[in-house]
């Protein structure tokens, strides 16, 4: 993502998409409970492109975090962090394992914002570490990734360590409030939902050549990224299988290069998903068309009532008897702000129960879903994409460990 967004169109700008992440470590349990709350928790970070570099500035900024160490593949990223946020030159790693070595290392915690393809490995690393972990979406780009990450949020949990995903509309108390209503029957049962991304952005490029320069713009190159739909409009699926609550039974989609070459990432797709119950969910996203209107958004129809809700301008449910109506303001920033905060919180009350793990594992299996169905132009099961349990491997030849 981009250095320091300022604006919702901004924020999801190409360079932004492409940039690497970084990790944050925090405090071990044992001495997050005996220090101080006012103190300051012990973060590293790896992954040191635009979004890491921001969101660091987002934990150094609460005055609750110390940033001590960082890594990143390459040495100008973990410089350029390193400098603003006076962290030792020799805490400061390079490499394909140079987060080995920070895990290695004297922290509390770690906050993950590499490319998608790495933060399974990353996360089961850095609990196994014994570091709180702190996760950017998606948390994974293949089926066995997110059962790898399913597998970091259980033992985290049984060794007292908090993990969160951070999704930020899941943060904001109206989406919680509004989805909370539902879940209780405010709307009454649900008839049908649809989901949509559209966005002028995204760029009509293809992969770059070398291994090297697919890490520096890694947005395009699917085993990295693992599409758009997986990297960025998970966001509004992510939002559905919340109100839904279930996981989807099948997928039937399509999709493909109307804008970018036949080389790249797609640049649309058209997915309908069938939950329990017959319950049907239209989805579609499409990138780089001119002036379209950049949405986030997710509308459940019940028998009583509605949910409507966008990421960028607020939340409505509304239902025989109970209804929400609210703006969420900057949720991009907001929602990782109160994400942030929640960590803390958690690590200092030893709150173990990681309820983010689980939706977000859910999410992104789905977005995978209709990923592979996109692509087949066909259907696909649940069941089936668990049992191929295919792995995209990027390519890494040649680069320095």
């Amino acid at each position: 993502m981009k250095n320091q967004p300022s604006s919702p169109i901004n924020r999801r700008a190409f360079l932004a998409a492409t940039a690497t992440a970084g990790t944050l470590a925090i405090l071990k349990p044992s001495t997050a409970f005996a220090a101080d709350a006012n103190s300051a928790i012990e973060l590293g970070l790896i992954g040191c492109g635009g979004r890491g570099r921001w969101i660091a500035d987002l934990f150094a900024q609460s005055g609750k975090y110390k940033l001590a160490a960082c890594a990143d593949y390459f040495q100008d990223r973990v410089d350029a962090v390193g400098e603003k946020h006076t962290i030792a030159a020799n805490r400061r790693y390079t490499g394909l394992s140079g987060y080995k070595r920070l895990l290695e290392s004297k922290l509390d915690a770690v906050v993950i914002e590499t490319p998608p393809c790495f933060h399974p490995e990353q996360a089961l690393a850095a609990v196994e570490a014994g570091k709180h972990v702190f996760l950017a979406k998606p948390i994974a780009v293949d089926v066995p990734g997110c059962l790898t990450i399913a597998k970091a949020g259980k033992l985290a949990t049984e060794n007292k360590l908090v993990f969160r995903v951070d999704f930020q509309t899941r943060a904001n108390e109206h989406f919680r409030e509004a989805v909370r209503l539902v879940h209780l029957g405010a709307i009454g049962k649900l008839v049908m939902v649809e989901a949509f991304y559209p966005w002028a952005g995204g760029g009509r490029g293809a992969p770059p050549q070398t291994p090297e320069e697919q890490l520096r713009q890694w947005y395009y190159v699917l085993p990295i990224s693992g599409d758009f739909i997986v990297e960025q409009s998970i966001h509004s699926l992510d939002v559905a299988t919340w109100v839904i609550n279930a996981d989807p039974i099948r997928a039937h989609g399509l999709g493909g290069h109307k804008v970018r070459p036949p080389n790249s990432i797609y640049d649309h797709f058209a997915v309908q998903y069938v939950f329990p119950d017959n319950l049907v969910c239209s989805f579609t996203c499409i990138q780089s068309i001119p002036f379209v209107k950049d949405e986030i958004r997710v509308r459940a129809f019940g028998a009583e009532g509605i949910f409507d809700a966008d990421y960028y301008t607020g939340v409505m449910m509304r239902g025989r008897e109970e209804g929400v109506r609210a703006s969420v303001g900057d949720l991009y920033t907001g929602g990782t702000v109160v994400n942030i905060n929640e960590f803390h919180e958690d690590i200092l009350k030893g709150n173990a129960s990681n309820p983010t793990v689980a939706p977000s594992v859910r999410s992104n299996l789905t977005a995978i879903l209709g990923r592979e169905a996109g692509y087949s132009g066909g259907e696909i099961t649940w069941d089936a994409l668990l049992k191929k349990n295919e792995k995209l491997l990027p390519n890494l030849k040649g680069l320095k460990a």
